[in-house]
């Protein structure tokens, strides 16, 4: 039966430069969505932080809707808030609720706040004084989220160190077990899935308001470990085609080793992308986005694996 390497003829050499532009285009999106947000007066941050980074308190409502939800939409919702005033806390000022950020999900069902750090009481007392405007609450349908600054802090900490030291770990590994150029093409392969994947939910900050959070991180270390694991895939074929085809050009050795593993990279993709398009489907808003990000990674990790690696080998094995 004809692999899907014979019936495409990749011979992904040929046609590297072409690979590397739609490469270098995706990752010039990618840093100016991520420079547009950064330079944002709302955002201020390459990717929009969102309640685990910043800090802050979250409630969730969920609204009683029989046919169909009473009309509601975000700018009402977030001018309902900001005209709400809460008792102050014993030596502090009341809460400044200008900030308030405010989604409306699930066909109005669900509704969504992100505010300041709110005590136990003015949380109740913010829930009693917008019921009036977001309607009948169900039962147990009210969840409320708080977490300090200083935690949030942490936790932003912890995630970029993760990150690191998964990059470091990564780079002595496949420096011990091939060589330097393999494990800098590794690191490069790395880098292009994950400013890819961040880049989109920079976009996705700026024109959907949506913000990263711990499960984000998450899905970037995850990301960073398939990515790697599937490049190390393309880097073990193309060191047994070095040993059968002496005869031939590193270049010819690297296609022969991309169309013996093509037809397991797409195979391996879809099977992994299978539960990640159910858990997005049907997973809630809580994985939702979490979902997404890695639904992206395996992609972009995918591409990189067979068009980026193994098209840079030959050109920075002559140096």
């Amino acid at each position: 039966m004809a692999t899907l390497a014979s019936l495409l003829d990749l011979r992904v050499n040929r046609r590297r430069r072409l690979l590397w532009a739609i490469s270098g285009i995706a990752l010039l999106l990618s840093l100016f969505g991520m420079a547009l947000s950064w330079r944002s007066p709302e955002i201020g941050l390459p990717l929009r932080p969102g309640l685990d980074f910043t800090g802050g308190t979250q409630i969730e409502l969920s609204r009683r809707c029989d046919d169909s939800c009473p009309p509601l939409t975000v700018s009402a919702l977030e001018a309902g808030v900001r005209s709400i005033s809460l008792p102050a806390e014993a030596g502090e000022s009341p809460p400044d609720l200008r900030g308030v950020s405010g989604q409306i999900l699930d066909d109005g069902e669900l509704v969504l706040l992100r505010l300041p750090t709110l005590s136990a009481a003015q949380g109740q007392a913010l829930v009693d004084q917008i019921r009036p405007l977001v309607g009948e609450i169900e039962p147990g349908g009210l969840s409320v989220d708080t977490i300090g600054p200083t935690l949030g802090a942490q936790l932003l900490r912890s995630s970029l160190i993760s990150l690191l030291v998964s990059f470091v770990g990564i780079a002595l590994y496949i420096t011990f077990r091939y060589d330097r150029i393999f494990a800098l093409l590794a690191l490069v392969c790395l880098g292009h899935d994950v400013l890819i994947t961040c880049g989109v939910f920079a976009w996705l900050g700026l024109l959907a308001g949506v913000e990263v959070n711990s499960l984000f991180a998450v899905a970037l270390l995850t990301i960073a470990g398939y990515s790697v694991n599937d490049t190390v895939v393309i880097f073990d074929r193309i060191r047994e085609k070095r040993a059968e085809l002496k005869e031939q050009s590193l270049a010819e050795q690297a296609d022969a080793a991309v169309s013996a593993t093509l037809t397991r990279s797409v195979y391996t993709s879809l099977t992994t992308l299978l539960p990640l398009i159910a858990l997005i489907l049907f997973g809630g808003s809580t994985l939702f986005w979490f979902a997404v990000a890695l639904s992206t990674g395996i992609l972009v990790g995918a591409w990189s694996s067979i068009a980026v690696a193994p098209t840079l080998l030959p050109v920075l094995s002559r140096r």
